[in-house]
């Protein structure tokens, strides 16, 4: 891809209205130093110093949307707790759309706590609920996502398997708004992967692939066969395989598989890649982009975020650095 097609793409990003339905929970970072173990236990002391808040998990996917000029709207549940408020409030903050958000006053808000020391993570705790949202919950963020649905161009489903995204709702939302002539983008858990039927496409892991399908890729072939037949057995359109130093490969109905490689030049922390992938993939579907040109630009994304700590987003600006950044690199790695 050129740069100037790549400018024009991420340009037309502005234009771009976006649901994100899924399991948002609250990003809590303790930044602080370790200059000493603990004589209670052989653990290090991380004295804090800062403390920040993001939105976290399917709320990040919608921080990546925003942060790359479109609109986002994130459905999903909060407890009626000073962590929801909080998460909220960040939200509106970042101007994600929150009329989806439903309050369930029996529920806690998801909170992951990540400890960090000279930058490096020491520990994360997570408090949380699991159990999957009731009927009444799932007909009430159907409701709020149809309500909206002539100014979505898509929809993304972002399942970190704490109960949203539940097999029922899954299909309505996928029947519904196919049927309006929306993509329905979805990143997979592992443990929810026989529930995800006939969506646009599945984005699993390179993990998640071979647990899916029960083994492991050892060679090139294997990945081409695996990701062949979880197109098959999905029923999708397609499935995005991504494959960390190795890149991502695209299978596409009646087309041949494509392996696009890495643009990372510096990996840091992976927290939060899979959600720029996703957001960013769906960008280019919305703009128009065949699903390979959407693939690239996800892929130019994510080399941004593995290169900064904790939970990040890509800006636009970013995205173009990162594009000079790894043309210079490839060249100079050549002329070596």
């Amino acid at each position: 891809m050129q740069r100037d097609q790549l400018e024009k793409i991420l340009k037309d990003f502005s234009r771009c209205s976006i649901a994100v339905l899924g399991d948002v929970m609250l990003d809590e970072f303790c930044w602080g130093k370790v200059d000493r173990i603990s004589p209670e236990a052989p653990v290090p002391i991380v004295q804090v110093k800062t403390e920040t808040w993001r939105p976290g998990g399917a709320a990040n996917v919608a921080s990546n949307l925003v942060a790359l000029g479109a609109k986002a709207h994130i459905f999903g549940i909060v407890g009626d707790d000073g962590a929801g408020r909080r998460l909220s409030e960040a939200l509106i903050d970042e101007k994600i759309g929150i009329s989806g958000l439903v309050i369930d006053s029996g529920r806690r808000t998801s909170v992951k706590t990540r400890i960090l020391g000279q930058n490096q993570q020491m520990i994360r705790v997570d408090r949380e609920n699991t159990e999957s949202i009731d009927y009444e919950r799932q007909k009430s963020i159907l409701t709020l996502m149809l309500d909206m649905a002539d100014e979505l161009d898509g929809i993304i489903v972002s399942d970190y398997a704490k109960g949203v995204v539940v097999e029922d709702l899954f299909k309505e939302v996928v029947s519904r708004f196919r049927k309006l002539g929306k993509f329905i983008a979805v990143d997979p858990k592992l443990k929810n992967f026989p529930m995800y039927k006939k969506p646009t496409i599945i984005t699993p892991n390179t993990k998640e692939a071979e647990s899916t399908l029960g083994r492991i890729f050892e060679s090139e072939e294997d990945v081409m066969k695996g990701g062949t037949d979880l197109l098959k057995n999905s029923g999708s359109d397609a499935i995005l395989i991504t494959r960390s130093e190795h890149g991502m490969s695209l299978f596409e109905k009646g087309k041949a598989p494509i392996t696009i490689p890495t643009r990372a030049i510096k990996v840091f922390d992976v927290t939060g890649a899979g959600d720029t992938v996703i957001g960013t993939f769906s960008l280019g579907l919305a703009a128009g982009c065949s699903m390979q040109q959407a693939a690239e630009i996800a892929n130019l994304a994510a080399g941004v975020v593995v290169g900064i700590v904790g939970t990040a987003v890509a800006t636009k600006e970013q995205v173009l650095e990162h594009y000079d950044l790894s043309i210079s690199h490839s060249k100079s790695a050549i002329i070596a």
